[in-house]
């Protein structure tokens, strides 16, 4: 059909339905001219169409958080020293509980924490660049980046292995998989994903179109799909011995956990196994959960101070941290 003569008649059949209930007695008749008409309509062009009938359907706009911090390792925006206290703090971009429970002879730290945007999910490195192998206290690198809340990380920024998969801040460190190591993927959105013996994290990006943001190879994953993961007698770091531990947890979208277990100091805490540390997590509702470096190096830093016992602080490659993304000025008045 004629392109003159589609638009004539696409007028012509609005002009039939507006008028088809005054002019046409028998429903019957109605409801057999208006497939008649759906059926033309359907087979024009749909952007013709769009010209000629109004739309009901607004088109959906996505609205950027207003307080998304740059994917890149920047330190976050400077906390208000007057909403900290012995239990947390929160602001308009962040809400963190600080928690001590002690079970089963395990004193554990916990910090609950909720953001606005994935972007308040941070890592950062000891050295000036990720290129730069260089340890440091966490307590500095908080300070540095005006961390809320930070515990330590996986220390494979640092790994000479050819075989590693470390992303930090959407840079990519090493891509090579390592069939012994269980892996964690943060996504764009924020969102926690655990492979086991590393089985998928290679495609992760053309399986699913989402962007890695932060990898992490320390492991062993100890919840997954909101499961408890039998965890692995031979992996590395002592597995079923108690010892300090450290691991980070997603409960839901933009919802946390941190966890360390207190050990070899004079809290009287004896420390967790894998399989201790994995029930623990899942306890507290992680859908998803990792262990990251423990030992002497597990630490969490609240507020510029060590939240853990620790007799002594340990040089570490990197840390995780939460930031706040209210900009100084709307407070600093």
């Amino acid at each position: 059909m004629k392109l003159p003569v589609r638009i004539a008649l696409s007028i012509l059949c609005a002009a039939m339905v507006l008028a088809a209930p005054f002019v046409i007695s028998s429903p019957a008749i109605l409801e057999d001219a208006l497939w008649e008409i759906q059926d033309e309509l359907d087979s024009m062009d749909s952007g013709m169409l769009s010209l000629l009938l109004p739309s009901a359907r607004a088109e959906a706009v996505e609205e950027e958080s207003p307080y998304a911090l740059p994917v890149d390792t920047s330190a976050g925006m400077k906390p208000n020293p007057d909403l900290f206290t012995a239990d947390g703090y929160e602001d308009a971009s962040i809400r963190v509980q600080m928690e001590t429970r002690e079970e089963d002879g395990v004193v554990w730290r916990i910090a609950w924490v909720e953001v606005a945007s994935p972007t308040q999910l941070r890592t950062a490195y000891a050295g000036k660049t990720i290129k730069k192998d260089t340890t440091g206290l966490v307590t500095v690198m908080a300070k540095q980046h005006n961390a809320v809340v930070a515990i330590n990380g996986d220390n494979y920024t640092n790994e000479k292995a050819k075989h590693s998969f470390v992303y930090r801040m959407g840079e990519m460190r090493q891509s090579k998989l390592n069939k012994q190591k269980d892996i964690l993927i943060i996504d764009e959105n924020g969102d926690f994903h655990t492979f086991i013996k590393s089985a998928g994290a290679d495609t992760f990006e053309k399986d699913t179109g989402l962007k890695i943001v932060n990898a992490f190879m320390f492991g062993p994953a100890l919840v997954k799909e909101g499961e408890v993961l039998k965890t692995d007698k031979d992996y590395n770091f002592n597995p079923n011995g108690r010892e300090p531990r450290c691991a980070i947890g997603q409960l839901d979208s933009l919802s946390y956990v941190m966890v360390i277990a207190d050990g070899r100091g004079n809290s009287g805490s004896e420390g967790a196994t894998h399989q201790e540390l994995a029930e623990f997590m899942a306890s507290l509702g992680c859908r998803e959960a990792y262990n990251l470096d423990g030992g002497n190096s597990a630490i969490m830093v609240y507020n510029n101070e060590i939240y853990n016992y620790k007799a002594r602080e340990r040089d570490v490659a990197d840390m995780i941290y939460f930031a706040t993304a209210v900009p100084a000025e709307e407070w600093e008045k």
